[in-house]
Formats: structure tokens, sequence, C-alpha cells
């Protein structure tokens, strides 16, 4: 099942045309991809990070855009996992405005990193591996 949620694009994400300023996409899913934890593994990102000690660095991103984010435009996300390996996991985004319109796509890849060795990966835990699974491809 796909992960999904929405939000208004607030004056602060827009450029002088008044669409979403590009980088702002990736701030978007990254914002999404927190939401997401509590939907598939009933935590709040926070509590991966600090009490678990688990992050999740991108290390690619491959994104294609559709049709602008317009200010006051409401943007809907949709999340997906297509892999998860033994310490990588490629999300795909999905992000369309209220008329239904693909404005972003994205592939990501992340890998499982143990916080106090930020640079070390480590095998993605049984526990977030069953939590994802709920929106796997």
């Amino acid at each position: 099942m796909t992960f999904t949620s929405s939000r208004r694009i607030d004056f602060p994400m827009v450029d002088l045309a008044g669409i979403a300023y590009y980088p702002k996409f990736w701030d978007l899913a990254h914002r999404f991809f927190e939401e997401s934890w509590h939907y598939t593994c009933n935590l709040h990102y926070n509590e991966v990070l600090q009490k678990h000690k688990i992050g999740f660095p991108l290390v690619h991103s491959e994104a294609s855009f559709l049709h602008p984010l317009k200010y006051g435009d409401t943007v809907f996300c949709k999340i997906n996992v297509s892999n998860i390996g033994n310490s990588s996991i490629t999300w795909s985004y999905e992000l369309s405005n209220q008329d239904g319109k693909i404005c972003w796509s994205a592939i990501q890849t992340t890998v499982c990193t143990n916080m106090n060795s930020i640079t070390e990966k480590t095998n993605v835990p049984d526990w977030i591996r069953e939590g994802l699974e709920k929106i796997m491809i």
C-alpha cells in the first residue's frame, strides 16, 4: 500500500515566478519521508534517529520535473519502496497538485547508517524492513 499525504505550497517555497523553487521539491520529499515513518513503523523519524540511532542519508537521487507547483497549490505525495537491500532502500516519490497533475517524480536511494558512525553503513534492521514492506511495490 502506498503512503500518501498532502500539504500546502506556502510563500517561502516559491520563486519570483510564483512557482516552487526547484530545491524545495527535495525538501518536500524529505518532509513526507519523515512523516511516512509513523505510517510504516509507528514511530516519529526523530525516534528512529535519536532513540534507535539509525539514519538514512541520501546517496542517489533521480528526479523529473513535470509540471510547476504554484503558491497556494496543495501538493499530494505518494511514497513507495521498490527495494530493500542489505543496507540500502530505494524510494519512489510522486508529487501532484490538487488537480491530479503529476508535478515531480523521483527515485531516491538511502543507505542505513548508525548515527554514532554515520559514514559506516549497517544492515537495515528487521523491524524497519517489516514496516517498510507496507509500502513495497
